[in-house]
């Protein structure tokens, strides 16, 4: 037998790689909490989507995402050739990257945000320009002209020198730094981009990436933009307003030159035929879902009132189906654990920048109402 290390053959720069975790909870033990952490979507599914799936007779069969893509263009306003279906909205987002980016190249990232961004950065070997939001989570445009401006310089400098030496290289000040991605509304804080500033964003030299993963709660989307407006891409999901996180049913909307490079380069069959099955079925419920929705949105603004009343915590305005607090006198992760014990999860977060804050999912009244008694007896507990 060879003695053969395969860990030798595997990249060197994942050696320190850090997964990204959500910490699930077995599904046998689902019933035992109150389960706000993820963003889910705690009235479930459209029952037409639930039936669909019980009569789905072809599990055995591949089944093709074109009626798909179809009935997503109808819901959206756009043509089919705008839509690029995906294994929830995770993959387009790495799908996004590998068909635009070479190795080396980057993207911006605006930390505080969804992580998975820069883990597929790092992933597809590519560059992470941070460029921090403000104290108050909202984005600092001027921070990423500078940055977009800055970088040029670099490689009109480094693409100068090579010039001077003689060295082979490529044509002086392009910019590789191509993608720009920002969740709207943003993810962890709900925050929602000023108009203003997504046109400012609009006319730099690169592709803006807008997430809409919570915009059916925000009543607010750029996805008609798609075709008048060239440099832009706008992602979606199923998984958090119509209920099908499991599923796993994401899509972009993307200029058709685009969309046509990424059907081109992604998994004919990625996204699967339950996912398929249900998503179709929900878009034929929209009254319900929608209901639903309505229902989040109310939720989340008696919620945020009823927060801001416990005096230490303090909610932020919110346009998704979840708030984020800080709070007072404690970290997150003591607010946290405390609930866990009282058969509720929430949300807390390891980087420092988010320590003293907490972010909780909007549920059905009833569980909102278990999260404010847990929390005032935490207080109690605490002034003892």
């Amino acid at each position: 037998m060879t003695n053969f290390d395969p860990a030798q053959l595997i990249r060197a720069d994942l050696n320190d790689f850090p997964p990204y975790s959500m910490g699930h909870v077995p599904l046998a033990d689902l019933g035992k909490y109150i389960k706000l952490d993820l963003n889910e979507n705690n009235f479930g599914p459209s029952p037409k989507a639930v039936a669909a799936l019980a009569a789905m007779p072809h599990y055995n069969r591949y089944v093709g995402q074109e009626e798909l893509r179809e009935a997503i263009a109808r819901y959206v306003g756009v043509e089919k050739d705008y839509i690029v279906t995906s294994n929830g909205a995770d993959e387009i987002i790495d799908l996004i990257q590998r068909v635009f980016l070479n190795h080396g190249d980057a993207i911006i990232d605006c930390p505080p945000a969804f992580e998975m961004y820069s883990f597929f950065a790092r992933m597809n070997g590519v560059r992470i320009v941070s460029v921090p939001r403000r104290e108050d989570f909202s984005v600092n445009v001027d921070a990423i002209e500078k940055a977009i401006s800055d970088f040029k310089l670099q490689i009109a400098d480094s693409e100068n020198l090579k010039s001077e030496t003689h060295a082979p290289h490529a044509s002086a000040g392009v910019c590789n730094l191509k993608l720009l991605f920002l969740a709207n509304p943003s993810n962890p804080d709900g925050s929602m981009l000023s108009h203003a500033d997504v046109e400012r964003l609009l006319k730099l030299p690169v592709m803006v990436v807008l997430d809409e993963a919570y915009a059916e709660f925000a009543g607010e989307s750029y996805a008609m933009r798609v075709p008048t407006q060239s440099n832009l891409i706008v992602l979606r999901t199923f998984s958090k307003w119509a209920g099908l996180a499991s599923l796993r049913v994401g899509y972009g909307v993307a200029p058709k030159v685009v969309a046509a490079k990424i059907l081109q380069c992604k998994s004919p069959e990625n996204v699967n035929a339950a996912g398929n099955v249900a998503a179709r079925a929900s878009l034929d419920d929209l009254d319900y879902l929608m209901a639903n929705v309505r229902r989040i949105v109310a939720e989340r603004e008696r919620m945020a009132v009823e927060l801001a009343k416990l005096g230490w915590i303090q909610p932020l305005p919110s346009r998704a189906n979840f708030i984020l607090s800080r709070v007072i006198g404690r970290t997150g992760k003591e607010v946290r654990d405390a609930l866990e014990a009282r058969g509720i999860l929430i949300r807390a977060f390891g980087s420092p920048r988010l320590r003293e804050y907490i972010r909780i999912a909007i549920g059905k009244p009833e569980e909102n109402d278990a999260v404010l008694r847990a929390l005032k007896e935490l207080d109690a507990d605490k002034r003892g």
